[in-house]
């Protein structure tokens, strides 16, 4: 479906001798996964065969005395007996009289079956007409709607096969076999609804939020019952680097709320936090080196952040996660294998990370190259060592 491997990026690294590597899943075995899925497709479509000819062959049971006991019994001699080719066309164009002597009979009982169906489509479209008007603010409201119209639907078949039967004890045994086959050949789109249900109902994301799900991250532009669709954000392996949209939209069945991790970037709180790297000498001052970093970030992104931060503790503590949270960037230093890295983490929205770490970059950047820190903030640069071995 494209989609793209790691789609949350948080660390961009500055610094020399730096190579990016790209890999992709193995495709050992793809042969034998195939033929596992076609072998699951036939399981599947057999199930439903049988159960359809276990179905059909309840509700047309062929009228009383249509085949006769010497009848049954002249099938059963072995071939030692000449059969009349005339005896056996009549007892083909019996049979086909009988069957369809038995539908035209039933037409009454598919009429009223229709009519249930029918009857229960505008009780569908009411319900969810009244409890859309009932529970307008309701966020739930369409999911409630679309289920309680599922369930209306389900009763009238099952009512409507029992009028077709016309024996409800007999029909229990038909609608078992039927969905139990159905449970297994229609277990995927039966994943996607119960998927679709949960994240109706609890809310793990809606239309217009940025998620990840799994290998898709994107911006959700439509939720169906059995898939969701989203516009693509990009990725470190995909055409566009950073977490911004691509263009391409992407489906996935909403059976992956079941499988995978969502993420959810925007859904109470637009905002994440973000780190860059930059490098600098072992022989710099670090302390100062630390001190100008810190300065400038905060002159870059410092009023933006202070406002999304407040925002930021105070959601954490209407749900009681008491910890610090700094309404300024900050600055970390760590060394690295010939330099000192100088990690800055700063709070900016979701959709916005690659412009503010762009321009927080070269302002950085810029300002340690000045002519007053030049002395005392070096910059990293890919170190050799040769050693001499004397012979």
């Amino acid at each position: 479906m494209g989609q793209k491997a790691n789609p949350n990026p948080h660390r961009r690294r500055h610094g020399p001798g730096k190579r990016t590597v790209h890999t992709g899943p193995a495709s050992i075995g793809s042969y034998q996964f195939r033929a596992r899925s076609h072998l699951k497709g036939f399981k599947r479509f057999s199930l439903v065969a049988v159960s359809l000819v276990a179905l059909f062959l309840l509700v047309m049971e062929p009228a009383p005395g249509t085949f006769s006991g010497d009848q049954l019994n002249a099938a059963a001699i072995s071939g030692t007996e000449t059969i009349d080719p005339g005896v056996s066309a009549e007892e083909a164009t019996g049979t086909v009289r009988a069957l369809f002597s038995t539908a035209y009979s039933m037409w009454p009982k598919f009429a009223i079956a229709l009519l249930i169906l029918l009857f229960a489509w505008l009780a569908a479209r009411l319900s969810g007409f009244l409890l859309r008007r009932i529970l307008p603010n309701w966020s739930r409201a369409e999911a409630l709607a679309t289920f309680s119209g599922v369930v209306i639907f389900i009763l009238a078949v099952g009512i409507a096969l029992s009028v077709i039967a016309g024996d409800v004890r007999a029909l229990v045994g038909s609608v078992g076999l039927v969905g139990l086959a159905l449970s297994w050949a229609l277990q995927a789109p039966i994943e996607s609804f119960t998927g679709w249900l949960l994240n109706s109902f609890k809310g793990y994301y809606h239309q217009g939020d940025r998620i990840a799900v799994g290998e898709v991250l994107g911006d959700v532009f439509r939720i169906d019952i059995l898939t969701t669709t989203v516009w693509e954000s990009g990725g470190p392996d995909g055409p566009v680097q950073g977490a911004q949209p691509t263009g391409a939209l992407i489906t996935f069945p909403n059976s992956e709320v079941l499988r995978n991790n969502i993420v959810n970037y925007t859904r109470d709180f637009p905002y994440v936090w973000d780190e860059i790297t930059i490098a600098v000498a072992n022989e710099s001052d670090l302390a100062h080196a630390m001190k100008v970093v810190g300065e400038t970030t905060g002159r870059v992104v410092g009023t933006a952040m202070s406002k999304a931060a407040e925002e930021y503790r105070k959601l954490l503590s209407d749900r009681k996660l008491l910890f610090n949270v700094g309404i300024q960037p900050e600055v970390y230093a760590a060394p690295a294998d010939s330099w000192i890295d100088l990690t800055i983490r700063y709070l900016v929205p979701a959709r916005e990370k690659r412009r503010w770490a762009s321009e927080l970059f070269l302002e950085v950047t810029g300002e340690i190259a000045k002519e007053e820190h030049r002395e005392r903030i070096l910059p990293a640069a890919p170190r050799l060592r040769v050693e001499k071995v004397e012979p």
